[in-house]
C-alpha cells in the first residue's frame, strides 16, 4: 500500500505550491519508503509515496491513461489484476505499467463512475479527469484503506492520514469533542468523524465526488455511497445443507486467499492460538505447497497469552520460522506513543501495542505483506456479546414480542443507574436495537461519566456518539436480529478499531502492508445469504468456519475457544515507570487540555495502580487508558507541552534511515 496526498482547488483554476505538496507527501514517508511521484496542474496538486509490491520496476505514481487525459493516485490493491488486464487490453486499452494500479485508469475510461464493481481488493484513490473536470475520491468497500480531507476555504486537502493535512500548514488541529466522545463511547471511531475539527473521513463504500463548474465559482464535494453490507430478509436466509455451505464458503475463502497470495515481494502471516488466522495460513499452505513464515505475540501475563498454541499450530503447518513478539507492560507504555502518532488518535485497546510491535518485527526481517485472520468475528458472531444476546432473544416472539429488549434496556440501567430508560430507547432507536454490543457499549462509555469534566460534558450538549454511525435503519429492519449486530460490527468494531488502531495504520507506520481474506467482498457475500443457524449454532460461534476448519486443522485447532486478543491495560502504564504516564496525569497537565475530571481522575488512579483490574473494573481501567491516551494525543498534536516527550513530527527521516528502510 502507499500514502496518497494533495490539494484541490475548488474553482479549478488556481494552481497549488508544488513545496506544500512535498511536506504533505514527505509526512507519509512511511507509507512509501520506495518511491514518490508529484503532480501540478491548474486546479489540482498529487502526491505519491510508494511502497512497492506489484510491478517494482515500474509503477511510479501519478500514473495516466493512454492520453494524458486522467490522472490517479492509489493506494492499496487490486488482487485480480492478472485477469482484468487482458480483458481490458482486449478493449484497446494500452497498459504502461506492470502496476496493478494502473488498472484504474482503464477501468475508469471504460465506466466512468460506474467502475466500483469491477474493482476488487483494498484500496484508496484519487482520481482526476481533466476533460470532463471531475476529481472523485474513494474508499473500498469495508474501510482497509484510509483517506481523509478537510476544505478550508475554496480548497480541498486530503491525505492517506491527517498527518498529511497537517503538514500542508492550511489545517489547524483543533480537538473535536464529537470524535473524542466516539472513543470513549466504542472505543473506535466510526463514520466520517475524526479527532480533529473539520477533518473528515470518506466513509467505507463511498466516494467524493468534485465537478468543477464552468462559471469559476466554487465547487460543492458531494460523498456518494457505492456499497454497503446487505442481508436477506428475515426468513429468505439461504439454509443449504451443511455440506453444500462449506462447499460454497471454501470455494469463496480459496480464492480470497489465493489472490492475496500476489506480490512480488515475499508474503508472511500473523498467527494467534485462534481457528481464523489458523485458518488464513493452513489454506495459504495448501495453495502454495509450503507454509508461510509467520509471527505471533507473545502475552507475559495470565490470561492473556496464546503464543504456545500458534506455535503448536505452525509446527502442524510444517512451518519452523515463527517469530515471537513479546509484548509485557513495559513494550506497551514504549510502544504507545508511536502507536498514537501513528493513529491520531487515543487508543484504548491495549492490545494494539502488540500488534504493532508485529509490524516492526515483520519489517525488521524485510517483509512487506502479511496475511491476517480479522474479519472472521464479525461476519461469524465471534464475540461473546453475540452469544448473550441471543440467548436473551430464545424469549422473543419474532419482531412482535420482544423480552430481550426489556433485559438489555435493565441491565444496562443496572450498569449506569444516572441513565434513564428513555435514554435507553432513544439510543436503541437510532441504531434499531438493542444489539449485541449494546450492554459492552454500555460500559466502556461509564468511563464518560466518570471521567469527563463538566466542561467537556456542557461542550458536548445532548449529542451522544451513536447520532455518528451512519446506519441503513430502514434495510437492517428487515433483517434477522443477528444480522443487525454484524452489521453494526463491520461498521463500527471492525472499520473503526480492527482495520484502524490495529490494521493500517499500525501497519503502514512501519511500512507493511495487511491483506484480510475473511473481507474479500466475495466471502463477505456467500456468509452474508447464509441462515444465521450456520454463523452460531447453540452458542457455538463460527460454526461454519470451524465446520470448514476440521476438513484441513486438527479438532482442537478447529474448535478451540475464542479468546479475545488481549493485553494488560492501565496496569501497563502505572507499572511501567514511564515518566511521559505521570507527567500527563498531573493536575497541571489535566487542567491545561480540559477534557477531564483532575478529582475522577486521581481516585481512579488510586484505585487502580495496584495492579490488574477485574470484574466492572475492567472497565474503568479501560476508560484511564483512554485519559492517558487522550492526553497523550493531545501532546503529540495539539501543541505539547504536557510531558517531555516530542510532539509528532511531520518530517521524513534523515536519509540514512530512509535507505536503510528501503533496503
Amino acid at each position: 500500500m502507499c500514502g496518497l496526498a494533495g490539494v484541490v482547488n475548488l474553482n479549478g483554476t488556481r494552481r497549488p505550491d508544488p513545496a506544500m505538496l512535498r511536506r504533505m507527501g514527505d509526512a507519509l514517508w512511511h507509507r512509501g519508503p520506495d518511491d514518490d511521484g508529484l503532480l501540478v496542474e491548474a486546479g489540482i496538486g498529487l502526491a505519491h509515496r510508494r511502497l512497492s509490491i506489484v510491478g517494482a520496476s515500474n509503477g511510479r505514481q501519478p500514473i495516466f491513461n493512454e492520453d494524458g487525459a486522467i490522472a490517479m493516485i492509489f493506494n492499496g490493491e487490486l488482487f485480480d489484476y492478472p485477469e482484468r488486464k487482458p480483458e481490458l487490453e482486449a478493449k484497446g486499452h494500452i497498459f504502461s505499467t506492470n502496476t496493478d494500479s494502473e488498472l484504474l485508469v482503464h477501468l475508469y475510461e471504460e465506466y466512468g463512475e460506474g467502475l466500483f464493481p469491477y474493482l476488487k481488493g483494498q484500496f484508496a484513490f484519487v482520481l482526476v479527469d481533466f476533460r470532463r473536470r471531475v476529481v472523485l475520491m474513494a474508499r473500498d468497500r469495508v474501510g482497509i484503506c484510509p483517506l481523509f480531507w478537510s476544505r478550508q476555504g475554496d480548497f480541498l486537502y486530503f491525505g492517506s492520514e491527517i498527518k498529511a493535512l497537517i503538514a500542508s500548514g492550511a489545517v489547524e488541529p483543533k480537538a473535536d469533542p464529537r470524535g473524542l466522545d466516539q472513543i470513549f463511547t466504542f472505543y473506535a471511531l466510526c463514520g466520517n468523524r475524526t479527532l480533529f475539527e473539520g477533518v473528515q473521513a470518506i466513509a467505507p463504500g463511498h466516494y467524493l465526488k468534485i465537478a468543477w463548474r464552468d462559471d469559476g465559482k466554487a465547487a460543492e464535494p458531494v460523498e456518494h455511497k457505492y456499497w454497503d453490507f446487505d442481508f436477506p430478509d428475515w426468513g429468505d436466509e439461504e439454509n443449504p445443507s451443511e455440506d453444500a455451505a462449506i462447499a460454497a464458503f471454501e470455494t469463496a475463502f480459496s480464492r480470497a486467499v489465493e489472490i492475496r497470495l500476489r506480490a512480488d515481494a515475499p508474503v508472511t502471516g500473523y498467527l494467534s492460538g485462534g481457528v481464523d488466522s489458523s485458518y488464513v495460513l493452513a489454506t495459504a499452505a495448501q495453495i502454495n505447497g509450503r507454509a508461510l513464515p509467520c509471527f505471533t505475540a507473545q502475552i507475559p501475563a495470565l490470561g492473556f497469552d496464546e503464543s504456545d498454541q500458534a506455535c503448536e499450530t505452525a509446527r502442524l503447518l510444517g512451518e519452523e520460522r515463527i517469530t515471537l513478539v513479546e509484548a509485557g507492560s513495559n513494550l506497551i507504555a514504549d510502544t504507545y506513543p508511536a502507536l498514537v502518532t501513528a493513529a491520531e488518535s487515543p487508543v484504548l485497546d491495549t492490545s494494539c501495542a502488540a500488534s504493532y510491535a508485529l509490524a516492526r518485527a515483520v519489517r525488521a526481517q524485510g517483509h512487506k505483506v502479511v496475511l491476517t485472520g480479522e474479519g472472521a468475528d464479525e461476519a461469524l458472531a465471534g464475540y461473546v456479546w453475540f452469544k448473550i444476546r441471543e440467548l436473551a432473544r430464545t424469549l422473543d416472539i419474532g419482531d412482535a414480542f420482544r423480552p430481550s429488549t426489556a433485559i438489555s434496556r435493565i441491565a444496562r440501567k443496572t450498569m449506569t443507574k444516572n441513565r434513564s430508560f428513555a435514554e435507553f430507547k432513544r439510543i436503541d432507536g437510532m441504531i434499531e436495537g438493542p444489539h449485541a454490543q449494546s450492554i459492552m457499549y454500555n460500559l466502556v462509555s461509564t468511563a464518560r461519566d466518570r471521567y469527563y469534566s463538566a466542561g467537556f460534558k456542557e461542550q458536548l450538549g445532548g449529542h451522544v456518539a451513536y447520532e455518528d454511525v451512519g446506519l441503513d435503519l430502514e434495510r437492517m429492519a428487515r433483517w434477522h436480529p443477528l444480522n443487525r449486530s454484524l452489521y453494526l460490527g463491520y461498521k463500527v468494531h471492525l472499520a473503526g478499531m480492527l482495520l484502524t488502531h490495529k490494521g493500517d495504520r499500525v501497519a503502514m507506520s512501519n511500512s507493511v502492508e495487511t491483506r484480510y481474506p475473511f473481507l474479500d467482498e466475495d466471502v463477505i457475500a456467500v456468509i452474508s445469504r447464509l441462515h444465521p443457524k450456520l454463523k452460531l449454532r447453540r452458542l457455538k460461534d463460527k460454526y461454519l468456519l470451524r465446520r470448514a476448519a476440521e476438513r484441513m486443522l486438527p479438532q482442537e485447532v478447529a474448535w478451540r475457544p475464542k479468546y479475545m486478543f488481549r493485553a494488560p491495560l492501565a496496569e501497563s502504564f502505572f507499572t511501567s515507570g514511564a515518566p511521559y504516564v505521570e507527567d500527563l496525569l498531573s493536575e497541571a497537565s489535566l487542567k491545561a487540555t480540559g477534557y477531564f475530571d483532575v478529582k475522577s481522575v486521581r481516585d481512579g488512579i488510586g484505585r487502580l495502580a495496584s495492579g490488574p483490574a477485574t470484574g466492572r473494573d475492567t472497565f474503568a481501567s479501560l476508560g484511564m487508558v483512554g485519559v492517558i491516551t487522550t492526553q497523550l494525543w493531545h501532546h503529540l498534536y495539539l501543541g505539547g507541552g504536557l510531558c517531555e516527550l516530542p510532539e509528532a513530527s511531520f518530517a521524513p527521516p534523515p536519509l540514512a534511515a530512509q535507505r536503510a528502510a528501503a533496503e
